[in-house]
């Protein structure tokens, strides 16, 4: 079994564009319908169980790139973390710190490809990844580049604080879990007895799935009323802010709809995590012994 060092930046790179693209087309479905529960004019009018892979096209283009910028500065922040402070490696501080700064980096493809998706998702402009596009550019001629830019990443805010607060849960409770496997599995070497895991051998994929469900499970639950806001700014007609759309679902709406989506969204993520994180640890596994 591989050794449980810390990938090379082209390990992660290659690993974490697979495992992004293989989850989200995968999952696409739920994400739907995640959305639609989520958008104001209500579930059915913003298309109900039809049209559920509408925006896939988006996806396709983001998920790789988005889910490798994350996994290249994740590793790269944890080992800088190591070096250059007194932290350990498998601190949760250092987990949480590199998963934050992870997110910042990934949200820098990911925002505008999910604005283009949720859109068509919601049937908007059509209700296709091509259309959504084209409108939000067609903003140039009357508007402006400055206007195109502001709309691609509408919603940027929200998105970084609800992905940070959602990997700073879910990144150190699966290194913890990956972290008690490895000590699981070498009971009996001298590192494990003293209480650490680095350079020990590293979890299968399918044991590092199920701690990736776990703790996805847990962050998104925990995480849904900030994915609610995310969606509400992103689909609104016009740019609005985070408090005003806070304010507007608190005083009209009550609480509730701050956890709509949430069967869906724990469902999807816990699904999600299973195969992001297991298909992440095999091809770092395959890599590392074929390396």
């Amino acid at each position: 079994m591989p050794s449980s060092t810390e990938p090379t930046f082209q390990t992660a790179l290659l690993a974490g564009g697979l495992a992004g693209t293989t989850v989200d087309l995968s999952l696409f479905p739920l994400d739907t319908l995640k959305t639609r529960l989520q958008s104001s004019a209500g579930f059915f009018p913003s298309g109900g169980f039809s049209g559920i892979y509408r925006g896939i096209g988006s996806a396709v283009v983001g998920s790789a790139p988005g889910a490798a910028f994350f996994f290249c500065t994740y590793e790269s922040a944890k080992s800088l973390l190591a070096r250059r402070s007194p932290l350990d490696r498998d601190s949760p501080l250092v987990h949480m710190l590199a998963g934050s700064a992870g997110e910042v980096a990934a949200c820098a493809v990911r925002v505008p490809t999910e604005v283009v998706k949720q859109r068509a998702q919601a049937g908007l402009h059509g209700g296709s990844s091509r259309a959504a596009l084209a409108a939000i550019l067609g903003r140039y001629h009357s508007s402006g580049p400055g206007a195109v830019w502001r709309e691609m990443y509408r919603g940027w805010g929200i998105t970084v604080f609800r992905e940070v607060p959602f990997t700073m849960i879910q990144f150190p409770l699966w290194e913890a879990m990956k972290a008690w496997g490895r000590r699981r599995r070498q009971g009996g070497h001298p590192q494990a007895q003293q209480g650490g895991s680095v350079g020990l051998p590293d979890v299968p994929a399918l044991e590092s799935a199920l701690y990736g469900s776990i703790a996805g499970g847990i962050s998104a639950a925990l995480t849904t009323p900030l994915d609610v806001l995310k969606t509400r700014v992103m689909l609104s007609e016009k740019r609005v802010s985070v408090s005003h759309v806070f304010s507007q679902i608190a005083r009209n709406e009550g609480l509730r709809p701050f956890f709509a989506g949430v069967v869906p969204r724990v469902t999807w993520i816990s699904i999600g995590g299973a195969i992001f994180l297991g298909s992440y640890q095999w091809i770092i596994n395959t890599m590392t012994t074929v390396l």
